[in-house]
Parts: structure tokens; sequence; C-alpha cells
């Protein structure tokens, strides 16, 4: 059974792993806590994470965001960020929902799957009326992904293609 699960302390250990071995920047997908210690991750990060997605410490310029983890069963195969609201840099950049799916897992479907839960979930968060996202150009998997679960192209830079998802009400 594939499913989301926000971060949380029962999981840790596995939390932890999938952490460790995420590359610290893929596509534009970045993990600013690669390499840290399970030490670091159970004691800073991964509340931090907790805190984060309750509006907690948020720094400023910054947005409140959940990470949700992608299980497949028992095993965590990807990463979902669903940023709660837009600020100024996130309208014009990474947009509410972030992902990367482990290199050993890609091409099963895993990141399709999980972007659908993945949007199911920020329609309950976000306020706008549309789920922005972006997608680096030499990443044209993660735009079919993208596409395959009703996004349109709205506008692209010489690196990036922004998508857009409406609301459908």
């Amino acid at each position: 059974m594939i499913y989301l699960k926000a971060a949380n302390l029962d999981d840790a250990e596995k939390e932890y792993d999938f952490i460790r071995q995420l590359p610290e920047d893929e596509n534009g997908f970045t993990n600013s806590n690669f390499g840290c210690s399970y030490e670091d991750f159970v004691g800073r990060i991964l509340p931090g994470f907790i805190d984060k997605s309750n509006g907690i410490g948020v720094k400023t310029g910054h947005v409140p965001g959940t990470e949700f983890f992608l299980w497949d069963d028992d095993t965590i195969v990807g990463l979902f960020r669903i940023r709660h609201h837009l600020c100024e840099s996130l309208a014009n950049g990474a947009g509410h929902i972030g992902y990367g799916i482990r290199k050993e897992y890609r091409g099963r479907g895993y990141a399709s799957e999980g972007l659908k839960l993945s949007i199911e979930k920020a329609w309950t968060i976000i306020p706008e009326d549309e789920i922005y996202m972006s997608v680096h150009k030499d990443n044209p998997a993660s735009l079919k992904v993208q596409l395959k679960n009703g996004a349109y192209i709205h506008h692209e830079d010489e690196k990036e293609f922004f998508t857009r998802i409406k609301r459908v009400l």
C-alpha cells in the first residue's frame, strides 16, 4: 500500500535513513540535511520538521510546510514537501509542492502516485486557487508526472517550467 505520512518521531530511524541518502541537490529538490548525524536528525532536524508543519519557529521570509514521506508498505521511497501558502519567492520559484524519489525506486510510478496524494493533501491545506510547482527543463520525467496529475505549463524561463493545477470546485 502506498501512502503519505508526515514526518514524525515514531519513524525517525527510517526517515533518517532516507534523508541521509537523499542527495543535497538533485534537479532542484534540495536536502539541506544531507550527511547529518542521527543524533542531529532526531535532536534538531526532525523536531524542526514537526514544528515547521505547525507554524512554529518559521524563519522570516519562509512559510509553514510539511515534510510528507511516501511509503510503500514499510519502506520510504520518496519525500513530498508541501508549503502551506505562497510567499513571493515561492510564487516565483519552487511553489507549493516539491518532491524527490529515492533513485532505486524511480520509474515505478511512485512520483505520479505520490504527487496525486500530495495534491489531495495540499487542497486541504493551501488557501490559493492554484497549486504552483516548478521543474527543471532537464527533468522531463518530472514534468510528465506533473502533467499527468492535471498540471499545465503556466510559463517558463531558460532553466525551468512553472506549472499550475487549478482548484476544481
